[in-house]
Order: C-alpha cells, then structure tokens, then sequence
C-alpha cells in the first residue's frame, strides 16, 4: 500500500532535472503547434509556464501526460529517456497531472474521491465479491490533507459544498496519492478569490518542500512571483524567454510574452494599456486566457 510522505521524497535536489523535454516539436494537420521547446524542472522546484492564448502550454502539457505524441523532440526522466504514450505511462514514471475542470464528483464525499478509481478493498471469502475499505481510505484521506494543510469540516462532505480552493486542494491531494515525482497544475488559481488563491499557492509551497517537481501553467504573474522558482516563456510555440524570478520583473516576463522589448519599457505599457499603475505589470496578463493555452 502506498503511503503518504510527511517528509520530502526521496529525490535529489543538487538541481539535476527529474523532468526534461528536449526540442519538442507537435504538429495538428499543417498547424505547428511547438517548435524545439526545450523545459526541464528538479526535484523541489517550481517552473511556471506562461505565454499567451495560443501560445502551446497546454499541448506541451498534454505531451508530458501522454495524452499527445510528439513529432519530434524527446522526454527525460530522472536523466533517461522515455516514451510516454498514455496517462498509465505518466502514473508509472511518476507524473501527476492536475487539469483546470478538476474532475471531481460533486455528488460524492472528499474521500470517495480522492480514492476514485482506486479504492481499497478488504478481501471476502473465496468466490465472494470483497467489500470497500472506508475506515481505511478515511484515514489515508484525514492524514494525506493533513500533511498539506488542507482544512475541511468534515472529509465526508459531499463536494459539491466546498470552495472553489478547497475543490482544487482535493482535486492536488488526489494526485499525491501515487506519490508522484513530478506534478502538473493547469491554472491552480483561475476563478478563485483572495483567500482561496493564497490557499492553493501554500500548497504549491508544500509541493515543493515535499520533494515534487511543479509545472504550473498559469496567466497570473502576481500567483507565479509568489512561488515559484524559474519562469519559462511560450510565444507562437517556441520558447521566448526563461527567467529566474529572484532575478526578473514582471515587466521583463510580460515583454517576452507580447514580444515587446523589455529594455523600451513596452512590458510596463502593456500593463498600462489595461488601466494598471507602472510596475504593476504583472497583472497585465492575469485574464489574458479563456480555455485555449
């Protein structure tokens, strides 16, 4: 039985990548979708993916969980390369995806869906059908939120009574239960307010302090500023920048996002055109998407 980690995971953090994509290319038809993206992501690191509508995030994502091919380009993990063909092949290697619709059932509790598609079940006598284990998937659940410090009245509430950050806490709980090396989010904080944004991101934090590699696509730079390590840039489905965020502005990341200059100040005017005060530019592209990424 797979148990959950009140410690880091077991990886390394001398910032060798777990996760690395080299030169990915994805074609639909005659479109390019990507062209020689390179990404890579170490244990205990945050690398948000930002770029424009259109601008191939979420094809990129859908190489990584296996629910595209590439055409060309490869896929390292944890140094070797692989091949990733299905969402089983993600889960085995240890990749977690955690899309923005979350499927969650709203008609069931906390713990019948964190354990949805795999529940624990105790074994009946010869020839009979076994039953579910509740007690023990309650407990696996109570101790698996503990650890995130996810608060919830009562985990056999049904979800369709919980807040928009508690329903995308249960939606990041639920793919640690593989103990995954590597987790994808999909726009953690769109359509979330204050408090259930600031929320989310502590759990991105405590992704990162357990040991897991965190991809977050998302369009709020104000979100991406507050955790995470590096910023990676998709313009037109190419790479256009990669950032440090200790050593980067919003200015210089919405530049490379429009294709301004950041060095002409157009990055901060790109803020301004949407009615925000210079060196607030990082909002200027908190509602630049809708679905497409």
């Amino acid at each position: 039985m797979t148990q959950a980690h009140d410690a880091p995971l077991d990886s390394s953090r001398d910032g060798a990548p777990v996760l690395e994509l080299r030169g990915i290319t994805k074609f639909y038809g005659a479109v390019r979708a990507l062209t020689d993206v390179d990404l890579t992501v170490a244990a205990g690191e945050a690398v948000a993916l930002v770029g424009d509508n259109g601008a191939g995030k979420s094809t990129l994502i859908k190489v990584v969980s296996g629910v595209e091919q590439p055409a060309a380009g490869g896929i390292l993990f944890e140094g070797r390369p692989v091949t990733v063909t299905g969402a089983q092949d993600a889960a085995t290697l240890g990749i977690a995806t955690v899309y923005q619709d979350l499927a969650l059932c709203d008609n069931l509790d906390v713990v019948a869906n964190l354990f949805l598609g795999r529940e624990r079940v105790r074994g009946g006598p010869p020839g009979v059908v076994g039953w579910m284990a509740e007690s023990e998937m309650e407990r696996r659940a109570v101790d698996l939120l503990d650890t995130l410090a996810v608060r919830l009245p009562d985990v056999r509430m049904p979800v369709a009574s919980l807040s928009g950050g508690q329903r995308q806490s249960v939606a990041i709980a639920r793919s640690l239960l593989g103990e995954p090396k590597v987790v994808l989010l999909d726009e953690p904080t769109a359509a979330l307010g204050v408090a259930q944004t600031a929320q989310v991101l502590d759990m991105v934090v405590r992704l990162k302090q357990r040991g897991h590699a965190v991809v977050v696509i998302s369009h709020n730079l104000a979100d991406v500023f507050a955790v995470c390590d590096r910023v990676v840039v998709l313009r037109h489905g190419r790479n256009n920048g990669s950032f440090v965020v200790a050593e980067a502005t919003p200015e210089m990341v919405v530049a490379a996002i429009t294709g301004a200059d950041a060095g002409s100040g157009t990055g901060a005017r790109a803020g301004r055109r949407v009615g925000l005060p210079a060196g607030h530019a990082q909002d200027a592209v908190k509602d630049l998407g809708g679905d497409e990424s």
